[in-house]
């Protein structure tokens, strides 16, 4: 049982490893930068600009590696995702987290009396 954990935590930490590497690094070289430019505006820049998708993304094989049968692997694959995400938001700083959206309704004017 304990090898299973040790497994989990593995997992958790090459998927937040390489989805940072990934998404937030530029890499020896200058090469993840590279490949994020390189990447332009489609399916890929997007998915290398979302760090959660690209977990899930990262995630997937892994959970194929580490689980041991269908049901395991398909249960695995979020959460290793998930817990990638969490080590991120603990690690992020407060300039990376962008703020939630917000906006007022307008008023047309003062109230009338």
């Amino acid at each position: 049982m304990a090898s299973h954990f040790y497994w989990l935590v593995v997992g958790i930490l090459v998927v937040w490893r390489l989805s940072h590497l990934f998404h937030a690094e530029d890499g020896p070289w200058g090469v993840m930068a590279h490949l994020r430019r390189a990447a332009g505006e489609g399916f890929w820049a997007g998915l290398l600009d979302c760090f959660y998708c690209l977990s899930l993304w990262v995630a997937l094989p892994l959970a194929g590696l580490l689980g041991d049968g269908w049901l395991e692997r398909l249960l695995l694959w979020p959460a290793l995702s998930a817990g990638a995400i969490m080590l991120e938001r603990l690690t992020a700083t407060e300039s990376s987290i962008s703020p939630a959206p917000y906006a007022e309704d307008q008023e047309d004017g003062p109230p009338s009396k």
